[in-house]
Formats: structure tokens, sequence, C-alpha cells
């Protein structure tokens, strides 16, 4: 029998444990083409909330009493394909449960094809985190959308959380000068840990006051580019103090994924003064550069220049309390649930 996680009912406001159920499937017979595949590792990632809408959005929204998706790395135990015999490690989307059937001409988990893993000497789980969608959102959003170069600053939210935390590492390594933002006194000495020039705690004051301390302390005028995981208050106090010609690359919002609450923008009006480039993007966008990622982000690790770190939950069952502790900053780095 397989275990699932599914959405028993779609969240008002933030979820709570009453909104997942487990289902339980008996193991079929595989197909043409098809592969079984054991998980060993699960994601979990603030995008799925919006995913637990009955809305139209860039990702479909789960199906309600159908086995959730979400980044998995896992072992084939069982295969009639060739291209992922047994024993083969896969990153794919069948997540939230703890085995999956694949491949055989039916539609991938969440439209994203599974990829056996090459082998590039880096621990399975950081395919899920710095070498996987995480890693890519940073290191494609600071260097491709942002257009990011050496000497220029900037301003990263959510500092500690797996995205953020590799743009800071990706951003120190190629030259740069960053300002982090992060939650608590422990998650802003390891933003300063990984190499940030400044940290500042959201939760100790207004962020804009201490962004401007930062940057004077720095000897800087302004922001050249942010990098936006939160939204809100954060967003604002870049546009605050952004240079002339300025780049936002948006990735996240988790300011307003459970409430959808106004944003108040008082400094708008900088980016036209400032003639500043505000850029939403996905991962996916970006499937054709991946190989461009890999090489020069294994070359990272490999080098010390960029660490990943993990807050990790043990066994299925904690993947719903894995979820929920995103959203209340539990996590340091990337929230992975291990089988």
């Amino acid at each position: 029998m397989a275990r699932a996680w599914t959405l028993a009912s779609r969240p008002a406001g933030l979820p709570n444990d009453s909104n997942f159920a487990m289902i339980e499937t008996p193991d079929a017979p595989l197909g043409d083409g098809e592969f079984q595949v054991k998980n060993s590792w699960l994601s979990v990632d603030p995008y799925m909330r919006g995913r637990m809408n009955d809305a139209k959005s860039y990702a479909d929204p789960f199906a309600l009493g159908a086995p959730m998706t979400g980044g998995a790395v896992g072992t084939v135990t069982a295969s009639n394909n060739a291209d992922f015999p047994v024993g083969a490690k896969v990153l794919h989307m069948g997540g939230w449960r703890d085995s999956v059937i694949l491949g055989g001409g039916t539609t991938p988990p969440a439209g994203m094809p599974p990829v056996k893993l090459p082998d590039l000497g880096v621990p399975d789980q950081h395919w899920l985190s710095i070498m996987g969608m995480p890693g890519g959102t940073a290191w494609f959003g600071l260097l491709k959308v942002a257009q990011a170069k050496p000497g220029e600053v900037i301003f990263v939210s959510a500092a500690a959380g797996a995205v953020g935390s590799t743009v800071t590492q990706v951003a120190k390594a190629k030259g740069m000068k960053v300002i982090g933002s992060a939650g608590g006194a422990d998650k802003c000495a390891w933003v300063k840990e990984l190499g940030a020039d400044a940290v500042i705690d959201y939760k100790a004051g207004k962020v804009l006051p201490q962004l401007m301390a930062a940057l004077k302390d720095m000897g800087e005028t302004g922001i050249d580019v942010y990098f936006d995981n939160v939204g809100g208050e954060h967003f604002d106090a870049a546009l605050a103090t952004s240079k002339e010609w300025a780049r936002f690359a948006i990735c996240g919002m988790i300011d307003v994924y459970n409430d959808f609450k106004a944003q108040p923008m008082q400094y708008l009006p900088m980016i036209i003064g400032k003639r500043i480039t505000i850029k939403g993007f996905l991962y996916p966008d970006f499937y054709a550069q991946v190989p461009e990622f890999n090489a020069d982000m294994a070359a990272l690790i490999t080098s010390g220049a960029v660490k990943g770190r993990e807050t990790v939950k043990e066994g299925l069952e904690k993947t719903p309390e894995a979820f929920l502790g995103l959203f209340s900053g539990e996590n340091t780095g990337k929230m992975l649930v291990k089988l």
C-alpha cells in the first residue's frame, strides 16, 4: 500500500491539520514505460499555499481527496523504463507520499517530468534545496532576472529561508554586497555567518529605518537589486532606498499568502523617478538554462562558497506540520521531510 497526503478541505486563512487527510492506495502493476519510485526526501514550499485555493494561478489547484504533489527525491524500485532503471535516483513532483508510479505517457505530477539525477557528488536532499528549485530560483532570479553585477548592493528578504540564504551566498561568491533581512537574533546571526555585509531583524523594528541604517554603515547610498520573498513592508522599504535603475526580482510574497491583506505602498511612486524595473518570475521559466545552473552551483558547493542548511522533519506523518512551520518561521534554510 502506498500512503499519500490529500487536501481534505480548502483552508480559509492559515491552514490547519483538519485541512489534510492521509489515504492509502494499493500498488498497481507497472504498465509499459512506467517505473516506481520510493521517496526518501520530500519538499514543502510556500507556493503550495496558493494551490490550496480553488482559483486559477500559474499552478493548478490541488484537487480535494487526490494525492498532493510537490518536489521529492527517491530511488527507482521497479521499472519498465530503460531510462529509469532500478536503483536510479530521481527528482520528481510526486511528493507528499511515500511512493509513486511515474512514466508511461501519463501526465507527470504538477506537469513537471521526472529527472534522473546526475552524479555531481552532492547529497540527495540538496536537489530539493540548493541544487533544486529553491537554489535555482535564487540563482536565476539574482543573475538572470535582476542581472546583478559584482560590486552592486543586494537587499534580500527572508534571507534565512531556502531561497534567500542561497541568494546571499551566491551574491557574495559573485562579488556583491548583501543586506539580508531575517526574523530573530539566531536567524540574523546565521545570515551574517553566510557572509552578508549587514543583517536587519524585521521582528525587532520597522524595516525601512533598519535598512537605511545598514546602508549608511556600509557607506552606500541605496540598493541596486531587491530580491523579494516577502512583499509588504520589505517591498516598500526597498522602493524607498533604491538607486536609479534598480532591479527587483520577485519570486515570493509570503506576507500575503494566507489572508491576501492590502499592501500599503507609501513609496510606490519611486518606481517612476528611479526608473525601477520590477519583474516576477518562476523557476520553470529557465528550464533551458538548468544545465548552466547545475554546473555553476555544483562548483560553488564544491568550493565551499555555498552551503546548504535544512530543517528536517522525520516521517511522512510530519509533512503537514513541516508545511505549516513555513508560516511561523520555524525553518532555517530549507524545510524538508525525511522518510
